[in-house]
């Protein structure tokens, strides 16, 4: 394994030198850092001109600026990266310019990522255990329309009816009737093709689905859930308990009841500690502090599960660290809720969601303020890069499991008397992740890229942003920057996707 990774870190690192030179010179050779310059009116253009070839050495061959720059570049080996000045932002320095973009992406893509990764891997795998039935047929035809639709229709779109059309809609919520039911209406059919089964199965399953919404929207309306939105320990449990049901039913199934006790007992534990964490929320509202409490979740979850899981301690305290960390994140959603009034009294002219920048400017208030601003912002960008990303996760997981499932030793599985979903995450979805993993790890790459459209149309300051501008303009050290960046993030994640081959299935060595 160690020798593997050597070995391609010294590829990876030949491949950036090379892959650095062809962009720098490229840049250099087709880009004009003095245009702007050349057509200013200003007394002392001259000077200016003089000053900026001095500054950026633009009297020296491309091939010797190329080496001067990789030697400031190499010194981020040791932590003091030298990547020059960013003469299109003020001379401002290359690593801080890029380390803001860099961070606005990362707040951007990291949670459509992971959004677009958990739903549509779970609908891909629903659609292929689903194959031929209408609920596969109407999720490929959205997935077909979604997938071809332009990222700035889409994102043109959210902003319309996303926002502003839902920000009118918060400044006086009301739900009237007919909507519910038609919405009780779309719910049912679609647990109702989910779920599939007899007749009587069905009709069960689209009732109990659209009773659930309809009663759900009622309630909403009638507490006026919209204009003071909360989750209470009551949601908190219910949430924990509905973790608990789901996450044991796929990491070992709900037979084993050791792992289900310990999910039920770390709910039960952090339910009983709900009104003590109000006084920790409100007295110490500082990032280190949820930092510390998830690790403690997580602490809670595997400690329970060693000491409840019998025979299986390994799946009971994996499944009870999962539980107890969403269980965690919903208490600490719980609590950002209650700033949700009084963030609105400090923005009354932008509406509960925004649709430019990521934050807003000069707002006043403590972490929970900030967080709140936070999601508002980053809502709509990440809804219009995740859809995209769900409807080819959807496809890639279908095609992907359906051609597992019809190899041989799956159905030696099924005929050793293994149940379903034995057979279906033990044996056929482990060895289907392996193509989508290198799809994720390449996309993951891309991504922290920067997204140029999106980031352009909701005024995102990140990553691609950085690019075009640095392009435009000629500058170089920010292409540069950029391109380290990107290219850095590239070749690490085709590595990880290497690695990752072999922890997927046994039969693959990386020697």
């Amino acid at each position: 394994m160690l020798t593997f990774i050597l070995r391609r870190l010294g590829a990876i690192l030949l491949v950036l030198l090379v892959a650095s030179f062809i962009v720098y010179t490229l840049t250099s050779i087709g880009s004009d850092p003095l245009s702007d310059l050349r057509g200013s009116n200003a007394p002392n253009r001259e000077e200016q001109i003089a000053q900026r070839i001095e500054k950026l050495s633009l009297n020296t061959p491309v091939v010797i600026r190329y080496f001067l720059w990789l030697g400031g570049a190499s010194k981020c080996l040791i932590g003091q990266c030298d990547l020059g000045i960013a003469f299109s932002r003020s001379d401002q320095p290359v690593t801080e310019a890029v380390a803001n973009a860099a961070n606005s992406t990362i707040q951007l893509v990291t949670a459509a990522t992971i959004i677009a990764i958990i739903v549509g891997l779970t609908i891909g795998i629903l659609t292929a255990l689903r194959q031929y039935s209408g609920f596969d047929y109407t999720v490929t035809f959205l997935t077909f329309i979604v997938y071809s639709l332009p990222i700035f229709w889409i994102a043109v779109l959210l902003k319309e009816f996303g926002a502003i059309q839902f920000n009118q809609f918060l400044a006086n919520p009301n739900i009237p009737i007919p909507v519910m039911l038609v919405t009780g209406l779309v719910v049912g059919f679609i647990f109702m093709s989910i779920l599939g089964g007899g007749a009587r199965k069905r009709l069960i399953t689209f009732g109990s689905a659209f009773a659930a919404t309809a009663l759900l929207l009622a309630f909403l309306q009638i507490t006026n859930w919209f204009a003071s939105p909360s989750i209470g320990i009551v949601g908190v449990i219910i949430t924990g308990l509905a973790a608990a049901v789901g996450v044991t039913a796929i990491s070992t199934g709900l037979a084993n009841r050791r792992t289900l006790y310990s999910a039920l007992i770390v709910v039960a534990v952090w339910a009983a500690l709900y009104q003590p964490l109000q006084y920790l929320f409100f007295f110490v509202p500082q990032g280190w502090m949820l930092l510390a409490l998830y690790v403690v979740a997580i602490g809670v979850g595997v400690g329970v599960g060693l000491l409840v899981g019998g025979d299986g301690k390994k799946e009971a305290a994996r499944t009870a660290a999962i539980v107890s960390f969403i269980t965690v994140f919903t208490m600490v959603i719980d609590r950002t809720m209650l700033v949700y009034e009084d963030y609105l009294r400090k923005i009354p002219q932008s509406g509960a969601i925004a649709t430019i920048g990521s934050q807003t400017p000069n707002l006043s208030g403590d972490m929970w303020f900030q967080i709140m601003d936070g999601f508002t912002h980053l809502l709509l960008p990440t809804i219009a890069l995740a859809l995209v990303s769900i409807a080819a996760y959807t496809r890639y997981a279908r095609s992907s499991l359906l051609e597992v499932m019809n190899q041989d030793y799956v159905r030696t599985a099924r005929a050793k008397g293994l149940s379903e979903r034995t057979v279906i995450v033990r044996h056929a979805l482990r060895n289907a992740l392996i193509p989508i993993a290198t799809i994720i790890a390449f996309d993951i790459g891309a991504l922290i890229g920067g997204a140029v459209i999106t980031e352009t149309i909701f005024a995102w300051k990140g990553m691609g942003s950085l690019f075009v501008d640095g392009l435009r303009r000629g500058d170089v050290n920010l292409v540069m920057g950029f391109f380290l960046v990107t290219g850095v993030l590239a070749v690490v994640f085709n590595l990880v996707a290497d690695l990752l081959y072999s922890a997927l299935d046994p039969r693959i060595r990386v020697s």
